[in-house]
């Protein structure tokens, strides 16, 4: 049976059993090419059913029962039960928000002080969302443009997708990247730490700032500079300095040095572009870019920017992007903030540069990566989203994380914010603390703040003890990289964004729809991002979490907790909540000092007791295309866990295993048991041939909890109360037992906030 329906007017494509394209045309025609969202046009499903009766006709599919009366599309001529959710969805001009829709991401937070309305993603709260694609520009591709040609759609149609999975998230992204396009891999580079400032540095300052970093003992792998990289004070005659091609040779007297001098201290390299103004007779290049475009250099005439033009975007890569990324430039942020073309009907030339940016890497097996804005569905095809300028309040914070996660939504995983804020606002090293602690619990952890001398985010500022907590969370977002980079594979390879909604993994639990600070973070950890200031009383922050089904360990505390419940969960400045289920695998590498984000020799695993779990961690090169031809490497880690025994094994590596080290030496940290003298378990395994692998066990275990009579007293210890208070408390705890203490605790004459964090303690119960 075929996957189309046609009428003079109308189209009804049956792309899965769940995935509907619905489109209407006055005229009758259509669109096959792909567009800026739609990447596959080969997605087809059998009908399992048509027929008509009564003036209507029925399409259905295992999962949907289409009803239309072939007429306009109207609310009540079309619509499309899910047969086994139980909901019905009416045509709307409300595409966001019909079904509930939980939303997908938006264009930028610049100047943002707290949210922004967000786009529409492919998830309802009943079971179906719309996504609109009748005025994505189309993409042609032939010989002469194997990049592709973008134009304007010329036939003022509805093209729409119904998505129906009901609350199924993986199968519905699954198959939103199969019509979109896969999200690719990202360089392994790219997920450490980034140094970003908006500020007029010279060569000398930079390298200032770099080995300050190295005194620090705080690693970094990229290296940003901002728009006074390039002459920024021109003739007025030109306008202004905003676009820029050419390197200011006060501030950086020789660039080549400059750039090699940054690769040699291991750090990759981007710079800022605003390219509306074009190119422009002060610029080094002026000439050689004026001639190509057919215009005399002798008149000073500008080089208009248009990315539409092939010959302007050949002059552009030739003779500006491809010298300055030989000479070291890694790759480009493309700061494009004007969203117009230069006329009417033209294509957004965001998308334009985001795209042939891309493109022109990946045509020379460069694996590409970009840092740009966000430019509609499609956009997760150019990692990474730059998500723009916003402003340095706890608002501002608090959105964060639920905006990356919701991001997932549309199927865009790889946001990167100005970690910290980026202006306005005031001071507070707490919140630059918490903004930091999600920042490296985040897809990209970038550094950023304009240029205000009293907006400084250099760690050596910063006072204790802020100074180091700062030091060891940037430390661990280099740990964390062998456990990123697999995730990355994962985004591409099983169609697993990183960051990831709650309610993905707990679509039935209606709390997950409502802790919008936690999220998943990859496969194996769950996060929650603290938002607000600590209470003053107690002096810890807080988040409220769902604990999942299953028995967990903070990677952070050691605090346990059995799950299957929502809470609050209270931290000090030190730390946030990153839970860890039994069975769970985390792999770091153990090098949290230097410059490099490479396949480690040393590594340390943490896992938790209580059950058997594996992962399999993945490595390549970090920075070619090979992936896509299969060259790399991964090595199965198991624990096994059962009775007081337990095992963990490093399986022999399989794959390509000269992109990773030879021997391996290998710590594994034990959560969630003890020695039977109650000694933390810490297992070493030395010298492992990778090609042979190895395991460690240690016999004679047992399973533990929480210390509640120590833990309550440091609770107490720390707060800000009333001695007679903690007196009492600690008094109650040391001479009862569990089940009393918390029946006395729950009629005592303190304060709820005191009761909430104390009982979370008892939580492993």
């Amino acid at each position: 049976m075929d996957y189309m329906v046609c009428g003079d007017k109308y189209r009804i494509s049956v792309l899965t059993d769940r995935l509907l394209r619905l489109e209407y045309s006055e005229n009758g025609q259509f669109e096959d090419r792909p567009t800026m969202m739609v990447e596959n046009r080969a997605l087809k499903h059998d009908i399992k059913s048509v027929r008509r009766e009564g003036g209507l006709l029925y399409v259905e599919t295992e999962e949907l029962l289409l009803t239309y009366n072939e007429k306009e599309f109207t609310s009540n001529g079309l619509f499309v039960e899910l047969k086994k959710f139980g909901t019905c969805w009416h045509y709307s001009h409300e595409y966001v928000s019909s079904g509930r829709n939980l939303r997908g991401t938006a264009r930028t937070l610049d100047n943002k002080d707290g949210g922004c309305e967000l786009e529409g993603g492919i998830f309802g709260q009943d079971g179906y969302a719309i996504i609109n694609d009748s005025a994505s520009p189309v993409i042609v591709y032939d010989e002469d443009n194997r990049d592709g040609k973008f134009i304007q759609r010329e036939n003022d149609a509805l093209d729409l997708y119904f998505f129906g999975y009901g609350r199924d998230y993986y199968g519905a992204l699954k198959d939103f990247y199969a019509l979109c396009g896969k999200t690719p891999m990202i360089p392994r580079y790219a997920l450490g730490n980034w140094w970003s400032r908006y500020y007029r540095y010279t060569e000398e300052s930079y390298n200032e700032v770099l080995a300050d970093f190295e005194r620090e003992q705080i690693p970094l792998s990229v290296a940003v500079i901002d728009m006074d990289w390039h002459v920024t004070k021109v003739d007025p005659k030109y306008g202004s300095g905003w676009t820029g091609y050419t390197w200011d040779k006060k501030l950086f007297p020789d660039y080549k040095r400059f750039l090699k001098h940054l690769h040699e201290r291991g750090l990759s390299v981007t710079l800022n572009l605003h390219p509306a103004d074009g190119v422009r007779a002060f610029e080094d290049m002026y000439k050689e870019v004026a001639s190509s475009m057919g215009i005399d250099p002798a008149t000073e005439e500008a080089v208009t920017f248009d990315f539409e033009d092939p010959a302007f975007r050949a002059a552009y890569f030739d003779k500006i992007m491809h010298p300055y990324e030989k000479d070291g430039v890694d790759f480009w942020w493309i700061d494009w903030q004007q969203g117009t073309g230069l006329k009417a009907g033209d294509v957004d030339p965001l998308i334009l540069l985001n795209h042939y940016h891309y493109k022109d890497q990946e045509g020379r097996n460069i694996r590409p990566m970009i840092f740009s804005r966000y430019a509609g569905p499609g956009s997760h095809r150019y990692p990474i989203g730059f998500s723009g300028d916003t402003v340095c309040t706890w608002k501002s914070l608090k959105f964060q994380p639920f905006f990356t996660s919701t991001a997932s939504n549309i199927g865009y995983g790889w946001w990167s914010h100005d970690i910290g804020g980026h202006m306005m606002g005031d001071k507070s090293n707490e919140r630059l603390i918490r903004w930091i602690q999600f920042g490296v619990f985040s897809p990209i952890m970038r550094l950023h703040s304009t240029s205000s001398p009293f907006f400084n985010k250099e760690p050596w500022t910063v006072e204790e003890p802020y100074h180091t907590v700062m030091q060891e969370f940037l430390r661990l977002r280099h740990r964390l990289v062998p456990y990123l980079y697999t995730e990355n594979y994962r985004a591409y390879k099983e169609d697993k964004p990183l960051v990831r909604p709650m309610y993905y993994d707990n679509p039935d639990n209606a709390d997950a729809y409502s802790v919008e600070n936690e999220y998943g973070f990859g496969e194996q950890l769950i996060v929650g991002a603290i938002t607000d200031p600590v209470d003053a009383d107690l002096r810890l922050g807080y988040v409220n979490m769902l604990i999942p089904g299953g028995r967990y360990a903070d990677i952070f505390t050691g605090m346990v907790y059995n799950g299957g419940k929502r809470r609050k969960l209270y931290r000090d400045i030190n730390t946030i909540p990153v839970l860890l289920r039994e069975g769970g695998i985390l792999p770091l590498a153990g090098d949290d000092r230097s410059n490099t984000t490479a396949n480690p020799t040393e590594m340390e695993i943490i896992v938790v007791a209580g059950a058997d779990g594996r992962y399999e961690l993945y490595e390549d090169d970090g920075s070619s295309m090979e992936y896509l031809d299969g060259r790399f490497a991964t090595t199965c880690l198991e624990v096994q866990s059962s009775g007081d025994d337990l095992k963990f094994i490093v399986s022999p590596a399989k794959g390509d295993l000269s992109l990773i080290p030879a021997i391996r030496n290998i710590k594994v940290h034990v959560l969630g048991a003890v020695s039977q003298k109650g000694e933390k378990i810490v297992m070493e395994l030395r010298d492992v041939d990778v090609s042979k692998g190895s395991f460690a066990e240690v016999k004679n275990i047992r399973l533990c909890g929480n210390d509640h009579r120590e833990e309550v007293f440091k609770l107490l210890d720390r707060a800000w109360i009333s001695n007679n208070v903690k007196d009492m408390v600690y008094g109650a705890v040391s001479a009862m037992d569990d089940a009393d203490f918390l029946a006395w605790l729950s009629g005592a004459d303190v304060s709820e906030a005191l009761k909430d964090a104390i009982e979370e303690i008892f939580e492993d119960r």
